[in-house]
């Protein structure tokens, strides 16, 4: 079909799907951790590394399962079977009703989230290095140009899968679903997913007649292996001085393998040599999607539509298919124009500072972050603000002679900061009448003083607010005050507040969706009244006061608590764009290197040692997060800008002296002396035949 074999378009599709099921879920899987689960950020940032870190070591062992035993074909077949079971069980995972509906026993949950990311992590990583190759394997050695052809597609659907699956996933994921209670839709988020890659499944089954299949071959990384541990064993062996020194500690392996697997070896280690620095680079790269995530949970998504927090992960893949065909076809030639000497190790250099900087402007985007945070009384403070809900001023006189405040009809202080020891009691003075509130403030508390002028008194209701720190995760809070004369049942959307007294008081309530508009309503036996809510915005708490009930439309005044996000998610954008920047120059040109710098026959064991560094830089950060005892998230980004430059030094020091060669030239002089041995032990059976005719 188009000069390509048919199999290939069920690979590729495969690959789609594949792709598609594996970055859907992972978009989500940080938020899934921390607002289902209700795992702190540090806890849900280690778990999402280390299955990051499991997906990048399982490869080496689908590698060596499809080279030593299966073949491509079949660990592909076994090891999707296993992904699209794993797939569903997140699913089953993530629903709710488990527990029926309960909130506080979440083992059933974990239990099969935890059993679902293994099989995901053991059936991705599996599959990882074999799909690509198996595509290569469909080709004759003239299809060269169609070959190429192929793994540009292969790509391209990467890239399509990752859009999408980023795109859709966390919308799926922000709708509301639920028998019991409606809440973030995660079953049908994972549920995507795993249909996905049932399909994707079911497309590779298609094709099974149509593959050219490849019989295992043996597995190049143990022979490499093998090779290293007998060079290490005889050297130990033969360590004392009795032994002549050999130039090289591998030539110590001689004894057993052929000089041409040795020096094949002996490039391969050097460019291994020079991964050593590279997982720092992987430690800030794939925080994209736990720590810049949640970041993006305490901003602003309001684009004129609302962005979810984890869809800002998508900005990386949209950058990537349009700066590497900038890059190669623009800034590539210009600067080979300018005639720099722009080597492929001096790329990944530049790639690493810029991962750098990446940190750094998340750190300055943090700081911003941390400057919209409300100030809570710290030990041995209280706080206590005040809301006149009625239509008279009043004048407020804290005692013993501390601060005096006038307050306007519908009109609130704000949260003032006392000494709790001190602050004994106020006094409300509203003309003409004033009254005495007695007050016994906790340490580290927030209080609420709602009141108002009737005919007779001042009422008035003291209330603890219960609340020590901004909603996390973007969750918006609100309560209601009950200012009309008489107890009202209500409702907001699907929350039921009950019955509610004159002049009491909600408790705080999780607005389901903060970005959309509620009907708050009001019952009474004589009447209904009801009003469309604003939209409260992500991270905010409202008080909400219920004033009037006038020909069922009912009157309210929104009291802000704590501000809603302010700074917007646009200003991820600079931080997104340095860490894409980094990841064409470094990724795609480490990769390119690699493969220049060793023998055709090592480029899997090259691919396994790439994966590895992947897999330790995902290490280094459950670690950090684990371990560290820093306080503020900006100060943890640019300890990871400080690392990395730090690194990208080192690096630079160790490219500077690196030799560059040419494989196939060192290649080619094993084959000319191996023609020459053979011609040599041709010529020698020739003279003895020839000695021995003559002696016959």
């Amino acid at each position: 079909c188009f000069g390509f074999p048919l199999s290939i378009f069920f690979i590729v599709i495969n690959e789609f799907c594949e792709r598609f099921s594996y970055y859907g879920m992972k978009a989500v899987l940080t938020l899934y951790f921390t607002r289902f689960l209700r795992w702190e950020d540090n806890f849900a940032t280690a778990l999402y590394h280390t299955f990051v870190a499991l997906c990048y070591l399982t490869p080496i062992l689908g590698a060596i399962i499809a080279d030593s035993w299966l073949g491509k074909f079949k660990t592909i077949l076994y090891l999707s079977i296993v992904y699209a079971i794993g797939q569903a069980v997140l699913s089953v995972g993530s629903i709710s009703e488990l527990t029926g509906g309960s909130a506080n026993n979440l083992a059933p949950n974990i239990a099969l989230s935890m059993i679902g990311l293994i099989l995901i992590a053991l059936g991705t990583g599996g599959i990882k290095p074999c799909v690509s190759a198996f595509g290569g394997d469909q080709f004759e050695e003239d299809q060269e140009r169609q070959r190429g052809t192929f793994f540009s597609l292969f790509y391209l659907s990467i890239n399509a899968g990752s859009l999408l699956s980023t795109l859709i996933t966390p919308t799926i994921r922000a709708s509301e679903c639920g028998i019991h209670t409606k809440q973030e839709c995660y079953p049908l988020a994972f549920g995507v997913p795993a249909i996905l890659m049932a399909v994707a499944l079911v497309v590779f089954v298609i094709g099974s007649k149509m593959y050219k299949k490849v019989k295992p071959q043996g597995n190049i990384m143990l022979e490499v292996s093998k090779c290293v541990g007998f060079a290490i064993k005889n050297r130990f062996r033969h360590r004392s001085k009795e032994f002549p020194k050999r130039e090289h500690w591998l030539d110590w392996a001689s004894d057993k393998y052929d000089k041409r697997l040795i020096a094949q070896t002996k490039m391969v280690l050097r460019v291994l040599f020079l991964y050593i620095p590279l997982p720092m680079f992987w430690a800030v790269f794939d925080q994209q999607g736990s720590r810049w995530t949640l970041q993006a949970t305490a901003m602003n998504g309001d684009f004129g539509f609302q962005i979810q927090p984890d869809q800002m992960q998508i900005v990386n893949p949209i950058l990537i298919v349009i700066m590497v065909p900038v890059v190669d076809s623009v800034l590539y030639p210009l600067i080979k124009k300018c005639k720099l000497n722009f080597t492929p190790l001096k790329k990944m250099t530049v790639g690493m500072f810029l991962g750098s900087l990446a940190f750094v402007a998340a750190a300055l985007v943090q700081v911003q972050i941390d400057k919209t945070y409300p100030v809570f009384p710290a030990a041995g403070q209280a706080q206590i603000k005040l809301i006149n809900v009625g239509e008279v001023s009043a004048t407020v006189q804290f005692q013993p002679q501390l601060d005096i405040v006038q307050v306007s009809p519908k009109k609130e202080t704000g949260y003032m900061t006392f000494e709790a020891s001190k602050l004994k009691s106020l006094n409300i003075t509203a003309s003409p009448l004033n009254t005495t509130v007695d007050l016994n403030l906790l340490e580290k508390e927030r209080y609420t003083l709602p009141f108002k002028l009737n005919s007779t008194n001042i009422l008035f209701n003291l209330i603890h607010d219960n609340i020590t720190s901004k909603p996390e995760n973007g969750r918006s809070l609100v309560r209601f005050i009950n200012n009309l004369p008489f107890t009202v049942n209500l409702t907001m959307g699907d929350t039921d507040f009950g019955e509610l007294d004159p002049l009491s008081v909600t408790n705080y309530s999780i607005v389901p969706k903060p970005d959309g508009s509620y009907t708050i309503n009001v019952s009474t036996p004589e009447a209904t009244c009801k009003v469309v809510s604003k939209k409260f915005g992500y991270g905010s708490v409202y008080t909400i006061s219920l004033d009037n009930c006038v020909t069922n439309e009912l009157s309210i005044t929104y009291y802000e608590d704590i501000a809603p996000n302010t700074v917007h998610m646009a200003w991820q954008i600079p931080q997104y764009f340095l860490l894409t920047c980094a990841e064409v120059l470094f990724s795609v040109t480490g990769l390119e290197f690699s493969y220049s710098q060793a023998p055709s026959n090592m480029k899997s064991v090259l691919q396994a040692g790439w994966l590895l560094t992947v897999a330790v830089g995902n290490i280094i950060v459950l670690i950090v997060a684990g371990a560290s005892t820093i306080d503020k998230q900006w100060a943890e980004y640019v300890l990871f800008a400080a690392l990395l430059l730090l690194v990208c030094i080192i690096f630079a020091i160790m490219a500077y002296f690196y030799t560059y060669i040419d494989p196939n030239e060192i290649e080619a002089q094993f084959s000319k002396e191996e023609k020459e041995e053979h011609k040599k032990d041709d010529q020698d059976d020739n003279e003895k035949i020839a000695e021995v005719d003559s002696k016959m």
